[in-house]
């Protein structure tokens, strides 16, 4: 794949996935559209080979999965995953926080984001409102995104706080209230936000039982540099991974083999969720489906451990004003390619037989790649790919683009890298 053609296939889904919820709607479009079937996980599943099949967790979550057209006695199974979710803001119940005539909502920090960055920035926000359905036991679940500037949080002038540029903490319940409107008359003061979910969603305030919703960056993402050698974008963690996910899996069969990815919400708080790396829900998932092939148990529990796991997420770039933050040897550049993570520590999944089969289709395939690790004396960030490993006792190890900025309201890339991590997440599901 072309880094154009890459960068086009990125550029929509972080246009599109601005809340989890919105990006596995951007990632069930595209897989319908490569002819894959949405199963329930609910219910019984008829499956066939040579077809790919979708399931969708709790909104939030998903996984879909290749079979191939000559499976045999034992198939293979290789598995990619990464996470939906990304640091941000979310709404509070009763989020309505008017102050003298400014009509501001309360929110709270979700993961670890760079609070400064979010700062006098247009916002909007995205996600999921409730309703009242037929029974109590089936609420109507709308999926909205505003798509417009609504909220700013606006900095204090240096004027009031001549401290700013020796750095200032944030304090998120004080500081990072977004400012959405005016109040007009005291009327106002109470439902102001209540009244604009009731018209996005189209249904009374009243009729609102309960929302999940995210405040988003709305800029738009471009390229940059000299010679457009970088890709500016909010969101690149960890959509990036995402889209190398949907690209593999839509791009062919393994003869002899199951291909799964799994995107995973919440790896931003841990994944300690149903819809999380750590939820039983993938072990099940995958032997409700190779029971539906018609295989004993033993055969899914053979496939498993015999399995390979390619986690994605984004890793650590060099930092042009601060190559002190990385390690002696084991650092890559914007434009290196594919990061292998690796941790002795196991933050990120580590496994030299894994590390071997990723170089040799690498270096086989002008995939270009680096490994990476963390300064021996700073802990790094970790992601699902240790847990996975850990949940389902599979061979596993942690790739992704490097980023600069890394939990930044706009992150950094190398625009050749997208490229890059598509080819590598094709081979590892295609040869």
């Amino acid at each position: 794949m072309k880094t154009e053609e890459a960068l086009e296939q990125l550029s929509r889904i972080l246009m599109a996935g601005v809340s989890p919820y919105h990006c596995i709607l951007d990632a069930k479009k595209q897989l319908d559209q490569a002819g894959f079937t949405s199963l329930d996980a609910g219910a019984p599943w008829e499956v066939e080979p040579g077809r790919g099949y979708y399931v969708s967790l709790f909104d939030s979550s998903l996984m879909a999965f290749s079979i191939g057209p000559n499976l045999g006695a034992r198939p293979s199974l290789r598995m990619e995953a990464a996470h939906t979710d990304w640091p941000c803001l979310k709404l509070k119940p009763s989020p309505e926080v008017p102050e003298g005539r400014y009509g501001r909502l309360n929110v709270e920090v979700y993961g670890g984001p760079i609070l400064n960055t979010w700062m006098d920035r247009p916002l909007s926000m995205a996600g999921k409102v409730c309703t009242a359905g037929a029974s109590p036991f089936c609420p109507q679940v709308h999926f909205i995104d505003m798509k417009r500037p609504l909220l700013v949080i606006p900095n204090l002038a240096v004027h009031m706080n001549r401290e700013v540029n020796n750095g200032v903490a944030l304090n998120p319940q004080t500081d990072m209230l977004p400012l959405l409107t005016l109040l007009q008359e005291e009327l106002e003061r109470d439902q102001y936000f209540l009244r604009l979910l009731a018209e996005e969603t189209g249904c009374r305030p009243e009729d609102i039982l309960d929302y999940e919703i995210c405040v988003y960056n709305l800029d738009s993402c471009v390229r940059t540099g000299l010679h457009g050698e970088f890709f500016s974008s909010p969101r690149l963690d960890n959509l990036t991974s995402v889209q190398a996910c949907l690209s593999a899996i839509t791009s062919g069969f393994r003869a002899g083999g199951i291909n799964v990815i799994a995107l995973y919400d919440n790896e931003e708080i841990g994944s300690r969720t149903k819809q999380g790396a750590l939820s039983a829900v993938t072990e099940r998932m995958l032997e409700k489906l190779f029971l539906a092939c018609g295989y004993q148990r033993d055969v899914f529990l053979d496939a498993v451990t015999n399995g390979l796991l390619l986690s994605m997420d984004v890793a650590h770039a060099v930092h042009p004003n601060h190559r002190e933050k990385c390690d002696i040897k084991n650092r890559i550049y914007p434009g290196d390619g594919v990061a292998l993570k690796m941790a002795a520590s196991q933050s990120y999944a580590t496994d030299a037989s894994c590390v071997s089969i990723l170089e040799h289709l690498c270096r086989s395939r002008n995939i270009p790649y680096k490994k990476f690790s963390n300064r021996s004396d700073m802990k790094g960030g970790s992601t699902l790919g240790a847990l996975s490993s850990a949940q389902l006792a599979m061979r596993t190890m942690d790739v992704g683009v490097p980023i600069l900025a890394m939990h930044s309201a706009r992150e950094l890339m190398g625009a050749s890298d997208q490229a890059a991590l598509v080819a590598l997440a094709s081979e590892f599901f295609l040869v």
